[in-house]
């Protein structure tokens, strides 16, 4: 299952995805916080951690943050454990994971959401953070989350999601199709950072609905599924390995 159609301007297999999403965020990795802290108006950290509390993530749990990126869900779940010694944070992109590395001493694992190297029930709590229209098939990594959750573990996946509406939709496309990728480029002075920008714009827009990842969160086993709808824009995926 696609987590969104191909963007044959970019990748004409699915195969080939993962190889350029990979050049894209190592290139634009050195101006990524920059530009989601000026972007979400600086209130990302509080809410990521806020959320990870909300759903339950508890010191002396082990904590998988999968596509970690630069690190901005694992250190605020390292605030919440008091320590990084129980996190493993997870990304295909080299250069995202060097960044991660300047910020908190969790375990680092180059690796793909839908092919975890870790044994099955591995960990209590399992973040991922706006980046699941970046997975190469949403069935697979789903079924993958549940394989190395521990009983009674608990998934958590934050995305951005398209308004239904057509004036919220105009104002969705307007933001993050236009006004973030040309400020990005702008502030940054970079085409990668501009370019990495625009390509969350174009995953973001075409990305399948909010009942087609329930439906398939469902079907990989989880129970207790929900999706809370925040400032209808930000979805919070959540379930539970029964």
């Amino acid at each position: 299952m696609l987590p969104h159609p191909l963007l044959k301007s970019h990748y004409a297999t699915p195969e080939a995805k993962p190889e350029f999403v990979n050049r894209l965020f190592d290139a634009g990795a050195p101006h990524y916080d920059g530009i989601t802290g000026w972007g979400f108006l600086g209130s990302g950290s509080a809410y990521r951690r806020w959320v990870q509390r909300r759903h339950g993530l508890k010191p002396g749990m082990h904590l998988l943050d999968v596509a970690c990126g630069t690190g901005l869900m694992a250190i605020e779940g390292m605030r919440i454990l008091g320590t990084a010694d129980n996190i493993t944070c997870l990304d295909p992109s080299e250069g995202m994971m060097a960044e991660a590395r300047k910020k908190l001493p969790a375990k680092f694992v180059v690796g793909y959401a839908d092919r975890l190297p870790f044994a099955d029930a591995s960990f209590d709590f399992l973040t991922m953070g706006y980046a699941l229209r970046h997975v190469a098939d949403l069935a697979v990594t789903l079924r993958e989350y549940h394989r190395v959750l521990r009983s009674g573990g608990r998934v958590l996946i934050l995305e951005v999601t398209k308004p239904t509406s057509p004036l919220g939709n105009f104002f969705f496309w307007l933001y993050f199709g236009k006004i973030f990728p040309g400020l990005t480029r702008l502030f940054t002075r970079s085409r990668a950072a501009h370019d990495m920008m625009y390509y969350y714009w174009e995953t973001m827009d075409a990305s399948v609905p909010p009942d087609s990842v329930l439906a398939a969160m469902r079907a990989a086993g989880f129970a207790v599924v929900k999706r809370v709808h925040v400032l209808g824009l930000f979805s919070e995926y959540v379930a539970l390995k029964a």
